[in-house]
Parts: C-alpha cells; structure tokens; sequence
C-alpha cells in the first residue's frame, strides 16, 4: 500500500474549531484618532506639518538639510574635531586599565576545543 497516496486522499482536518459562525461587523469606524497612549491626544493637522516638527537623527524638513547645502564648505572649516574634556574616540586613548586584556594560552585553547580542554 502507499501510504502518501492514502495520506494526501483523505479529508483534513483543521485542528482549530472556531465557535459560532463568522459575522462581519455591518459598519467599521475608519476615522483617524489619536493613540491612546498620545501625550498630547489630538492629531497632527498634516503629514508636512509632523515632518516639520518630527526628529530622527535630525531634524526631517528639508529646510534644515538640503541637497545645495551638503559640501558647501570644507570639512576643516568647521573647526578642529577633538574630544572634549573626559571623552574619549578610542579605547587606545583610555587609562591603562580600560585596555582590552591579552588572550591567555588556556582561553585560546578553550575557545578552539569548545570548552572540552576544560574538562580534560
């Protein structure tokens, strides 16, 4: 007997029995709300206007950031790029004792073994 031929020709099943009939609702409210979790609680008068106002890695509007303005001026023109006092770019830069520690011959050895070196 094969076994998918009788498989794939019986009746399925859901396993999942839903009760009662489904019934669409005969009107839906599609009207803009605020979130209800919106501090403010009132919608934005438009899209152009949230734009405007909204930030994410700086400012949206095109006023603030335009096409024209990029490589206007050179990169030095801006002033000098140092830390200020207490920060730091690299780890290299920081105390001795913020470096990154050496490999020891046992944790590169456990590290090759997966752990088994541990154990042995």
């Amino acid at each position: 007997m094969r076994a998918t031929v009788a498989l794939r020709n019986a009746a399925r099943t859901p396993l999942i029995r839903f009760v009662g009939r489904r019934s669409v609702p005969k009107s839906i409210d599609h009207t803009p709300r605020a979130h209800p979790a919106s501090p403010s609680g009132i919608l934005p008068d438009s899209f152009a206007a949230y734009r405007i106002k909204a930030q994410q890695h700086g400012p949206l509007g095109r006023a603030s950031f335009s096409q024209d303005s990029v490589g206007r001026s050179a990169g030095a023109s801006l002033g000098p790029v140092q830390p200020a006092q207490g920060e730091f770019f690299d780890r290299a830069d920081l105390p001795a004792r913020f470096h990154r520690l050496k490999w020891t011959e046992a944790e590169m050895e456990a590290i090759e073994t997966g752990g088994a070196s541990l154990f042995a």
